[in-house]
Parts: structure tokens; C-alpha cells; sequence
């Protein structure tokens, strides 16, 4: 659309508020609400100043000032918030205009004109399958003689004990640990609340492939995104987020995308599918492996390659490296298989159609910024492809069923965020290619993602270790 056409859609839906929303650089959606008739055709090149010193990794107090620049192709009108239409906006410098280096949609929008600069593929284009976990309530705290959290889900087998009475009786249909995927209700009591998060979803823009329960207990949810190129991807999963969240807030319930929220149970990834695509026509689809292409192996090849760098940005939490961890569907181990689950990266089989040749990387989740993360994945395929760096054999076993020690020699992922965060830092050359990532924008994310993630919780004592010590 153009600014043109986005003042006369506000006409048309009545909008008399306009919200500017961006990503800061830890990955939250920001946001702030001028009125309908501030909004012009100018201010889609003008932009509105805020306080940037106020976001976490961003300016210093003495620099503050920055521009938020709304993208007219980004508006949709919100359906939570009455007469609201919401923009997307770019970061800039308001003296120089020049597009702010640590603003991650920049990012995101360098590493496609990279790729678009190597001849190498005019378009990349993402699949996405968020999952995530619905809950009826929840409580947590930590302060400096407490610290604890409680989840609460009617639907959760450790429910099944519980006394009620009335319209929401405990009817005993509760989801056993690791046996939630695709029950039919009434043992799925969240069907309906997961047709009224596509209903919205669709309703703004976003092309839904499918809903799903997933395989945990106490209200796993999947919803699968069509495949978009990488900037709409990008945007679409932060409105993904936002909508699902209020769509379950509007009914009551809770929806958090944290990657391991339950103990001995499945966390929740975001599984990616890539391909690469030149002319409108794929380069992923050949006669080699998986009916791959060479060009689609050496991509692979320098994602695995490049794995434990990239996940400090793909699994940028503490809690994401609790759910790297054996079992689970958990993808530990950074190898590739034709349809094996088991395996970091899987060649999916669906159909003949070459047009839907791909392959899924399946450690990334959704506490990560997917601007930066889904950037970073494209830069280490680029250098896989450029380098022609080979994926190694595949694994096609079940990589759960293997005998002690065949797995020993096989590279793993991370066990914490320290370890990716020192993998980042020991590896990230690949990322400065067409400045698309820069070293403030680097230094910034390892020491941010230090002092707030891995010292936080480094310094702090664990409910668990007062059952295991507290007697000593």
C-alpha cells in the first residue's frame, strides 16, 4: 500500500488512531499511539522522534533522540484495539537519516539486499511453526527470599486430581505427559480457541497453513505460518505473537512462547523451513540427497557449520537450552535427514511439486528476535554456499534408538547460552559480510545477553537446589 492509499483506509475503517510499533533490540514489541490526523503522506518519509535511551542496547542518554518511520506496506487494523490502525516502523538517525545499525528490522533488511548482491538467489523465503503453551493461569516471583512459579491448566495431567464443580467439572479427559499430539476434544479443550487465534490471524493478513495441539500436556499449541519472504516473515511472526497473545487474553487464558515453561515435558521451538529462489523458480530442488540441489546442501552446510553461533541468537535465552536437551524431539545433535524429526535439520516430505522443496532447521525458538536470528541464518548459508561447505553424511537412523557411544564424535548444540554467546563471539566474521550485522551490533548483543540472561540467573539460587542442599 501506499501512504496514499493508507490514509484512505483509515477513512474507510474509521480509524482515529494510528500505532507505531518497532522491535527494540532484545526482541519486545514496542510501541506508541499518535492521533489519525497527525498521520500524512510526509510522515511515511519524516518520521516521529522518541527517546531511544529509554531502549535497552540502544542510545545513550546524551544521543537520544531517534526517528520511528512507519512502512506503509506493514498497516493492519488492530482488532483488540477500537479504531486502531498499527504501522511497522524503520529506526533512524533524525540528523543524519541514516537507518540505525542496532535497529534488528535493519538488520533483517541488509541481509536480504546481501543476498540479493551475491547473485547467488533474488529471494529467500521462510516457513514458520511457532509453538507455544496455553495456560488457564499463572503465577511466578523472585525476590531475595523467595522464588517461584505455578502454572495452572485444566487440561494438564497433573490436573486429573483436582476437585471442581460445575460447567469446567473435572471430566478426567486430561492429556497424559507426551501424548498431545492431535487429540480430539474433548481431550483438546483448546480447539476452539485456536480456530478463533486463526480466525483473527486471517482476518489481519496472516495466511494460516494449519492449527494443531502439540505433543505436551497442559495446553501445547502449534499454528503454522505460510512461507513469506524474509522482511514479511519477520514482521508477520510479531504480529503473530501479539494477536495470539490477546486472542487468548480476551478468553481468559495465557499464552507464553518461553521454550521450556514444564519440566519433563516438550518445549516449544520455532521450526524454520528455508528455500532459496531465483527468477521465481527454486534452487533447492535437484537429484541429490533429499532431492536437494548441491546449492541446498552447502546451504545446510554452512548452517551447521555456523550452528552455535547463530543459536546465541536463535535460542537467546537460559531457558532455551532447557529444552536442548536429550529427548523431547529435542534436535541436539547438528546433523541433517531426510524425513528423521530427530535431527537438527530435516528434509521434509510432503509432496513431488519441486516448488516445495526445503529443508526445516528445527533448534531456533520464539524468545528469540526474528529479525536478527532469521538473519543470521541466512548469512551462514550464504557462506556455506559461497565456500561450499560440506553438511557431512546424514543421519538417518533414529537418533534416540542408537547404541552408546555412536553418537559420541557427532557435533552437538550448545548445553547454555554462555557457550553460544562464546561460540558468537570466537565466530561471527560470516555475519559482517555487506555490514549486514556490524561489531557494535555484536558486542552489544554478547554483553547484553551476559549481564541480563547468564548472570541473572548465574546469581541466583534455583528452587531445585533447596531439595537438593538444603539439609546439608
Amino acid at each position: 500500500m501506499t501512504p496514499r492509499e493508507i490514509l484512505a483506509l483509515c477513512r474507510e475503517h474509521q480509524v482515529r488512531a494510528i500505532d507505531l510499533r518497532f522491535m527494540d533490540f532484545p526482541g519486545t514489541l514496542k510501541h506508541f499511539t499518535i492521533p489519525v490526523q497527525v498521520l500524512t503522506e510526509k510522515s511515511f518519509e519524516e518520521g516521529f522522534d522518541f527517546d531511544a535511551s529509554s531502549m535497552y542496547g540502544w542510545q545513550a542518554i546524551n544521543e537520544s533522540d531517534m526517528l520511528v518511520v512507519p512502512q506503509p506496506e506493514t498497516a493492519f487494523v488492530d482488532p483488540f484495539l477500537p479504531h486502531t490502525l498499527c504501522l511497522t516502523c524503520n529506526i533512524q538517525d533524525p540528523i543524519t537519516r541514516v537507518d540505525y545499525a542496532k535497529d534488528p528490522r535493519n538488520v533483517a533488511r541488509k541481509a536480504d539486499a546481501y543476498l540479493k548482491s551475491t547473485g547467488i538467489a533474488d529471494e529467500i523465503r521462510f516457513g514458520l511453526e511457532p509453538e507455544f503453551f496455553i495456560f488457564d493461569n499463572v503465577r511466578f516471583d523472585q525476590s531475595i527470599n523467595q522464588g517461584y512459579y505455578y502454572l495452572e491448566s485444566s487440561e494438564g495431567e497433573w490436573a486429573r486430581g483436582q476437585f471442581s464443580e460445575g460447567p469446567q467439572s473435572n471430566a478426567g479427559y486430561q492429556i497424559r505427559k507426551g501424548e498431545g499430539y492431535f487429540p480430539v476434544p474433548p481431550g483438546d479443550t483448546l480447539h476452539s480457541l485456536r480456530n478463533d487465534m486463526m480466525m483473527a490471524l486471517t482476518e489481519c493478513g496472516i495466511e494460516i497453513e494449519a492449527h494443531h495441539h502439540e505433543v505436551a500436556t497442559g495446553g501445547q499449541a502449534e499454528i503454522d505460518l505460510a512461507h513469506k519472504p524474509l522482511l514479511e516473515a519477520a514482521d508477520l511472526l510479531l504480529r503473530f505473537k501479539y494477536i495470539v497473545k490477546n486472542v487468548a487474553s480476551r478468553a481468559g487464558k495465557t499464552v507464553t512462547f518461553m521454550p521450556k515453561p514444564l519440566w519433563g515435558d516438550n518445549g516449544s521451538g520455532l521450526h524454520m523451513h528455508l528455500s532459496l529462489w531465483k527468477d521465481g523458480e527454486t534452487l533447492f530442488a535437484d537429484s541429490g540427497y533429499g532431492g536437494l540441489s548441491e546449492l541446498a546442501l552447502h546451504a545446510m552446510g554452512g548452517i551447521l557449520h555456523h550452528a552455535p553461533a547463530i543459536m546465541a541468537f536463535c535460542c537467546p535465552t537460559t531457558n532455551s537450552y532447557k529444552r536442548l536437551v536429550p529427548g523431547f524431539d529435542a534436535p541436539i545433535n547438528l546433523t541433517y535427514s531426510f524425513r528423521n524429526r530427530s535431527a537438527a535439520i530435516r528434509i521434509p516430505v510432503h509432496t513431488s511439486n519441486r516448488n516445495c522443496k526445503r529443508f526445516e532447521l528445527r533448534f531456533p525458538d520464539s524468545s528469540s528476535n526474528p529479525y536478527l536470528a532469521m538473519s543470521a541464518i541466512v548469512m551462514a548459508a550464504l557462506d556455506g554456499i559461497q565456500n561450499k561447505i560440506d553438511p557431512g553424511p546424514p543421519l538417518d537412523k533414529d537418533i534416540y534408538d542408537l547404541e552408546p557411544g555412536e553418537l559420541d564424535n557427532s557435533p552437538k548444540t550448545p548445553v547454555s547460552l554462555d557457550k553460544a554467546l562464546e561460540a558468537l563471539r570466537a565466530d561471527h566474521d560470516f555475519l559482517l559480510r555487506g555490514d549486514v550485522f556490524t561489531e557494535d551490533v555484536i558486542d552489544t548483543w554478547i554483553w547484553y545477553k551476559t549481564e541480563r540472561d547468564v548472570k541473572a540467573l548465574r546469581e541466583r539460587p534455583h528452587p531445585c537446589e533447596f531439595l537438593m542442599y538444603y539439609d546439608i
